[in-house]
C-alpha cells in the first residue's frame, strides 16, 4: 500500500505532508515502509520538521514528596494553552524523572534548553539528556576530575548546548575549588557526547558564578548565568568558540538594591527580571521589573519592560505566549500574570514549595545518541 503511494507521490510531496504532521503521527509512519522511515529519519527532515512548527508547549518539572518515605519524586508535565489563556492542558502524561536527587535537594534540579528539541535535566552530579516528545533520553557520565587533598569544590553553575561547528552536543560544568572560602579557584569542565568523555577547559579566567533558580539560560548559541565582578553580571559562554563574554546589566540596576535575579527569554529577546528576594523581610511594595536586551550583548539596549506588583513571589518562571509571566509562590503554587490585562489566576499547578522549572520548546524527532553513535544534526 505505502509503496503504491510512494509511485503515485512525488518524493517532495509526501516530505511536504510530513512536514505537517506532528511527532506521534511521524512515528506511526516510520512503521509502516522502509522508504517513509529513511525519510523520518534522516537529518534534513529532522532539521525542517523542527523548524517548520510553529506550536510550542511548555514543559513543568516539579517534585512532590512520598509521605511513605519521605523521599522526592521529580515530575515532568506536558502542557499547552490557548494564547491568552489561563487553562492549562495536558498534551501527553507525566514522566517520572530517573537518576537525580530524590532528597530534598530536589528544589536545586534545573531543566536547560531546549536545544533542537533536547533539554537537559540535572541536579548539579547526575544528569541526563532528555526529548520531551519522543520521551528518549540517556545519562551523561559524571565528570572523572579529583580535587587535591583538604580541598573542597562546589560546582556553581551547569550549561548544555550545541556546537554546530563540530556537529556536537556540550555540557559545562562550572566549579569552585577552595582550601578556604577567601581563596577560591574556578574550574571549567566540558563533556563532548561525541567522545563521551570529560576535559578540562583551561586558560580563561572565569568569575564567581552564584547560583539561583532561575538561570542557566541557554540563549543565542551561548549558556547564561549570573556572576559577580565588582557588580552583578550575565556571564557567556559561547559553544562553537569556547570562550566566555559577559554582558552587563540595565545601568540602574546593582546587587546591593536587594533584590534576587532571574533570567528568562520574552518576545525571542534575553529578559532580565528583579523581584523581591523571597528570604528578606522588605516590605511588601517592593515591584517585580521586567527588563529586555532587545539587540543582544549592548549594554544600551536594554529596556524596562514593566514593574508589576506588589506580588509575593518565590521566583520568576518564564514567559508564555509574549504575555502571561509563570510565577512560582512560596507555597509551591504556580500563578499566571497576564503583562497586559494584569489579571493574575492560580493555575491549579502544585508541587513542592521552590521545586518548579519551565521550558517551553517545541515538538522534535531529534534523536539523542547513545555512546558511540554518529550524531545527526543537518548543517546549513
Amino acid at each position: 500500500m505505502m509503496d503504491r503511494i510512494m509511485k503515485v507521490l512525488p518524493q517532495d510531496v509526501v516530505i511536504y505532508i510530513f512536514l505537517m504532521l506532528p511527532v506521534k503521527s511521524l512515528l506511526r509512519f516510520k512503521c509502516t515502509c522502509k522508504t517513509f522511515c529513511n525519510i523520518i529519519n534522516s537529518s534534513t527532515f529532522i532539521h525542517l520538521h523542527l523548524h517548520c512548527s510553529n506550536d510550542e508547549l511548555i514543559l513543568f518539572k516539579h517534585s512532590i514528596k512520598q509521605e511513605e518515605d519521605d523521599l522526592f519524586k521529580n515530575i515532568l508535565s506536558f502542557l499547552s494553552s490557548e494564547e491568552n489563556c489561563f487553562d492549562f492542558k495536558a498534551v501527553s502524561p507525566d514522566f517520572d524523572v530517573p537518576e537525580v536527587t530524590t532528597t530534598s535537594a530536589c528544589v536545586f534540579v534545573q531543566v536547560i534548553g531546549p536545544c533542537n528539541g533536547l533539554i537537559a535535566i540535572t541536579d548539579s552530579f547526575a544528569t541526563i539528556l532528555f526529548n520531551p516528545t519522543t520521551r528518549h533520553y540517556r545519562s551523561i557520565p559524571a565528570c572523572p576530575f579529583g580535587i587535591p587533598k583538604r580541598y573542597r569544590r562546589s560546582i556553581s553553575g551547569i550549561g548544555f548546548g550545541y556546537d554546530s561547528i563540530q556537529n556536537d552536543y556540550k555540557f559545562i560544568r562550572i566549579s569552585e575549588v577552595y582550601e578556604d572560602y577567601m581563596d577560591k579557584d574556578m574550574k571549567v569542565d566540558i563533556f563532548d557526547l561525541s567522545t563521551d568523555c570529560w576535559r578540562e577547559l583551561n586558560g580563561q579566567q572565569v568569575p564567581l558564578v552564584f547560583w539561583t533558580s532561575c538561570s542557566e539560560i541557554l540563549y543565542n548559541n551561548a549558556c547564561h548565568w549570573f556572576a559577580s565582578t565588582d557588580d552583578t553580571i550575565i556571564l557567556c559562554f559561547e559553544m562553537n568558540t569556547e570562550e566566555f563574554y559577559h554582558l552587563e546589566l540595565p545601568e540602574s540596576c546593582h546587587w546591593y538594591d536587594g533584590k534576587s535575579d532571574g533570567l528568562i527569554i520574552a518576545n525571542n529577546c534575553l529578559s532580565y527580571i528583579r523581584y523581591p528576594d523571597p528570604l528578606s523581610d522588605r516590605p511588601a511594595e517592593v515591584l517585580i521589573d521586567i527588563w529586555i536586551m532587545k539587540e543582544y550583548n549592548k549594554r544600551e539596549s536594554w529596556i524596562k519592560r514593566c514593574s508589576i506588583g506588589p506580588i509575593t513571589i518565590d521566583t520568576p518562571l518564564a514567559v508564555w505566549k509574549g504575555d502571561l509571566l509563570l510565577l512560582q509562590t512560596k507555597n509551591g503554587d504556580v500563578i499566571g500574570y497576564d503583562l497586559n490585562s494584569h489579571e493574575i489566576r492560580d493555575l491549579n499547578l502544585y508541587g513542592y514549595p521552590r521545586s518548579w522549572r519551565v521550558v517551553i520548546y517545541k515538538e522534535s524527532l531529534t534523536p539523542i545518541p547513545r555512546e558511540g553513535d554518529t550524531i545527526l544534526v543537518k548543517k546549513f
